[in-house]
């Protein structure tokens, strides 16, 4: 199998596919493809890279291969977040940026993402044409092999103007005079001294967990999910905090975790998010925009303050395009990514986890009390997704399923309409839904299921689960 660029660039197992040729072969094809299509070398890239086992060398060894072939190149100084990324290739003015990271994957991956001189992941008309060039460039038997450290290479800490230009997105005199006190857990990843730093240095108390570098992340995928994100909860619990908030391993997705201990779900935040900004931004045009993952919260938190709402396929780089047409207030999808107006054109978890600081400082209630508040406004909707593993005969028939005319039931919900713009979205008479999608990696069908009630959303689930297997 050749090297290909899923929905976050190329990601593999490393020394097993992630090796120091192939970085420099891809590196390679990068480079002439960005230089075809207009790329001035002399403007350079921007190399950054995660906390996971040698990323920094696959960073160092990618600036050395775009010296050796006349590009320029800014190497940071340190892991950094990808949000931070993206606003160093704006700041920079660069051609655009190779992030070394593999997000929230298993700690044995590591990546190459590629992101665009907006700052924006790229979109798939260039990382297909970056995949040919890497299959034509093996095919002719280039050599891979490269030199050592580069001398144009400019060691670049873009860590201080990411944190200024913060300054004029989030309300810091609000949270500075709530003076709340938090827990943060970074996961080992990059988010540790960006996040902590920002809200000690506006009036808040801060306790860390997992603050260091640990290329394992504690035995686990660097996600901030439920169950990774335990051991705050129990700082949370033992010293009486307020929140908690959580970045993953690159700092573009977040997790929360409430004073009471219950973990609120990104679809919850995203709602929560939409209705402060549309409240207290009133005067900030723009609508809203989702993935066709996401929940339809935000729809109905939109209508209400009579903002446009724009759903888009899975992946950031679709919510990324309408936020360099200046089109939204928000951004968001279910796998907790978020940006807004006049921001990156890239999903920020650090820039997600100060605005519902500054929401809290605001409104002075739990998460959990402002979901309660917002489920009494527009109804309650709970939102969940499940992965259900394939063999080749259940994959089959359940392609030729889904590209068949919509049955008019699933179990017991009535099917009114269907949405086929990524995956096939079943449209459900009570303004339930779900949603089927391929993985284009594994032989797994992604589950997503939205309904009224958390007891109706497992049997949706559960009904989901058995119309892939039968």
């Amino acid at each position: 199998m050749g090297i290909t660029f899923g929905t976050s660039g190329w990601r593999a197992i490393i020394a097993d596919e992630f090796t120091v040729a192939n970085v420099r072969l891809v590196t390679r094809a990068i480079a002439r493809e960005l230089e075809t299509r207009g790329g001035d070398p002399a403007q350079g890239l921007i190399i950054g890279y995660d906390t996971r086992f040698l990323s920094e060398r696959f960073a160092a060894v990618c600036a050395a291969e775009l010296g050796r072939i006349g590009w320029g190149a800014y190497l940071t100084t340190r892991e950094t977040p990808t949000p931070t990324i993206s606003h160093a290739i704006r700041a920079h003015r660069a051609v655009g940026g190779i992030n070394f990271t593999a997000s929230h994957n298993p700690p044995q991956y590591n990546g190459m993402k590629l992101s665009t001189a907006d700052g924006a992941p790229a979109l798939p008309e260039l990382t297909k044409a970056v995949e040919a060039r890497i299959e034509l460039m093996s095919s002719a038997g280039e050599e891979r092999a490269g030199g050592g450290a580069d001398p144009s290479t400019v060691m670049l800490d873009p860590k201080g103007a990411y944190l200024a230009d913060l300054e004029s997105k989030i309300d810091f005199d609000k949270i500075e005079k709530a003076g709340l006190r938090l827990a943060y857990d970074p996961l080992w990843g990059t988010g540790r001294g960006y996040l902590d730093e920002a809200l000690r240095a506006h009036g808040c108390e801060v306790h860390t967990v997992h603050d260091v570098r640990d290329v394992l992340f504690g035995g686990n995928s660097p996600e901030p999910s439920e169950r990774n994100l335990a051991e705050m909860r129990e700082l949370i619990l033992g010293e009486k905090l307020a929140l908690g908030v959580a970045t993953d391993g690159d700092a573009d997705r977040f997790g929360f975790v409430d004073r009471d201990g219950s973990f609120v779900s990104a679809n919850h935040i995203l709602a929560l998010v939409c209705d402060y900004l549309c409240e207290t931004r009133q005067s900030v045009e723009g609508g809203i925009a989702r993935s066709v993952a996401t929940s339809h919260l935000l729809d109905r938190v939109a209508r209400h303050y009579r903002r446009g709402v724009y759903e888009t396929p899975v992946g950031f780089k679709y919510i990324g395009e309408m936020i360099i047409e200046d089109r939204l207030l928000l951004g968001g999808e279910e796998s907790a990514g978020l940006t807004i107006k006049g921001h990156l054109p890239e999903k920020d978890g650090i820039l997600a986890c100060l605005l519902v600081v500054e929401m809290m400082a605001v409104r002075q209630a739990s998460l959990r009390e402002m979901i309660e508040a917002l489920f009494h406004r527009h109804g309650a909707l709970y939102s969940e997704r499940v992965g259900v593993r394939l063999t080749p005969e259940v994959q089959s028939r359940l392609s030729a399923r889904l590209a068949a005319d919509p049955p008019t039931k699933i179990g017991a919900w009535t099917v009114v309409d269907v949405n086929r713009a990524d995956g096939v979205k079943y449209l459900f008479e009570d303004g339930s839904w779900l949603l089927l999608r391929m993985s284009g990696t594994e032989p797994v069908v992604r589950c997503y299921a939205e309904s009224h009630s958390e007891k109706d959303l497992e049997v949706l689930l559960e009904t989901g689960s058995q119309f892939v297997r039968n």
